[in-house]
C-alpha cells in the first residue's frame, strides 16, 4: 500500500512541476486537472472517500473547467509575458528565499536542533 501511495506523490508532484513549467496555459490547466484527480486517487486510497469525491467535484468541476474557460477567452499574448518576466525573476528569488529562511527558522524553533541527539544518552537531553 506505500508504495501505491509513494508513486502517487512522485506523478503529483511531477504534475505540479509541469503545471508551473508548461507553456501553453491551456495546458498547464490540463495539467493541474490531472493533480487534483492524482490527489483524489490519493485520498481515495487513504479512506477519504468524501474528501475524494469532493475534491473532483468542486476542483475539477467547477474550478478547472471555470480557469480553462477564462484562458481561452482571454486571449493572452504569450509573447509579451515572456519578455517581461525577466523583470520579476530577482524580486521572486528574494521572496522565495526571505521565505524558505522562515521556514527554516520555525522548524528550528519548534523542534529544538540544538537538542537533538549528538552521540549521548536520549534520557540526559
Amino acid at each position: 500500500m506505500y508504495l501505491y501511495i509513494y508513486i502517487l506523490l512522485i506523478l503529483i508532484t511531477s504534475q505540479a512541476f509541469l503545471v508551473i513549467v508548461s507553456k501553453n496555459s491551456v495546458t498547464s490547466v490540463l495539467y493541474l486537472i490531472g493533480a487534483y484527480i492524482l490527489t483524489s486517487f490519493l485520498f481515495l486510497i487513504l479512506g477519504a472517500e468524501f474528501l475524494s469525491i469532493i475534491l473532483v467535484i468542486i476542483y475539477v468541476g467547477a474550478v478547472s473547467i471555470l480557469f480553462v474557460f477564462v484562458i481561452m477567452m482571454l486571449n493572452v499574448r504569450m509573447v509579451e509575458v515572456y519578455n517581461t518576466i525577466m523583470n520579476y525573476i530577482p524580486i521572486g528569488l528574494f521572496i522565495g528565499c526571505f521565505f524558505f529562511g522562515e521556514i527554516l527558522y520555525m522548524v528550528y524553533m519548534d523542534f529544538g536542533f540544538s537538542t537533538l541527539y549528538m552521540g549521548g544518552d536520549y534520557a540526559s537531553n
